[in-house]
């Protein structure tokens, strides 16, 4: 009886959470039904269900090319770099808004800074050639106009470490930032307020204070980053160099790698593999990186 009285009370709440279930079944759930594609030779003449079984033929596909070492060093240590440097300035930002909250209306910066993370690959791509373009690009355009040598930027393999880290920093910051400084605003004032009459001055009371409380949701969103460190951004890796076979060196991750090969070869069963494969990894990682935190400082675990 009690549960049906439960029930009829918490409908409304029920109903809200409705469409975010309903996303998640769709779009995360429902397509692990097709995990088995994942060890088939897929013969679109014969049909999904009809089509041979390969075993694990189509895992090793990722590990018979050349191109294996050089995508695998570039999606882990660009996960690495964006997770380094991302959770940095997420903080430095997220602390410097916290501060003018105290002072101005914060909704404009807010807004302003959280514009970029609205924006799609797709634009942010455009955006990138207005700058780089080598003819009408912005900064050649400025380099020209003060007698400088032009670069020709998407021919320039060894610049785009340093593009896409500005680009991915640019695109999250707002997103990251705003995390932090609302877990900055959670904090009890009555702590900054004791570290003022102690003489605490604004760098003591980040350091001392801020930093140290803010360390449990820092571990949070490494953890869930390190559950993604196989994959890349693939907005990032494939729109932003406009696909230019020049910069593979530098752009080519696991993720680029499969989409070429599956629009060459129409291997789905391959692209399949990939993305069981790297799901796999990404939840161990997720587990490892949990335990080694559990180990060290057990509270600020996920679980």
């Amino acid at each position: 009886m009690n549960s049906k009285n439960n029930l009829k009370k918490q409908w409304p709440f029920w109903v809200m959470i409705a469409p975010g279930m309903m996303y998640l079944l769709i779009n995360n759930y429902g397509p692990m039904c097709g995990l088995f594609i994942a060890f088939k030779k897929i013969d679109y003449s014969k049909g999904i269900w009809k089509s041979p079984w390969n075993g694990l033929d189509n895992f090793t596909y990722l590990f018979r090319t050349d191109a294996t070492f050089l995508m695998t060093r570039n999606t882990i240590l660009y996960n690495l770099l964006f997770i380094i440097v991302g959770t940095f300035m997420g903080i430095a930002v997220g602390i410097m808004l916290s501060e003018l909250r105290k002072k101005f209306e914060t909704k404009f910066f807010q807004t302003v800074i959280l514009l970029p993370y609205l924006l799609s690959w797709v634009i942010c791509a455009y955006i990138g050639y207005a700058f780089l373009g080598k003819d009408t690009g912005l900064i050649n355009g400025f380099l020209r106009n003060f007698g400088l040598k032009q670069v020709d930027w998407y021919n320039a393999p060894g610049k785009w470490p340093f593009i896409l880290l500005l680009v991915n920093t640019w695109k999250g910051l707002g997103y990251s930032s705003i995390i932090y400084m609302s877990t900055i605003i959670g904090i009890d004032r009555s702590l900054f307020e004791s570290a003022m009459m102690d003489g605490a001055g604004k760098m003591k009371q980040i350091r001392y204070i801020t930093i140290p409380l803010l360390k449990s949701t820092v571990v949070m969103l490494t953890i869930m980053s390190i559950g993604r460190m196989f994959y890349s951004d693939f907005g990032l890796f494939y729109q932003m160099p406009m696909n230019s076979g020049t910069l593979y060196s530098t752009t080519q991750t696991i993720d680029t790698y499969v989409y070429r090969a599956l629009m060459q070869q129409s291997n789905i069963g391959m692209s399949s593999a990939a993305g069981f494969y790297q799901s796999l990894v990404g939840f161990a990682l997720v587990l490892i990186a949990n335990a080694v935190v559990r180990r060290v400082s057990a509270e600020n675990a996920m679980f």
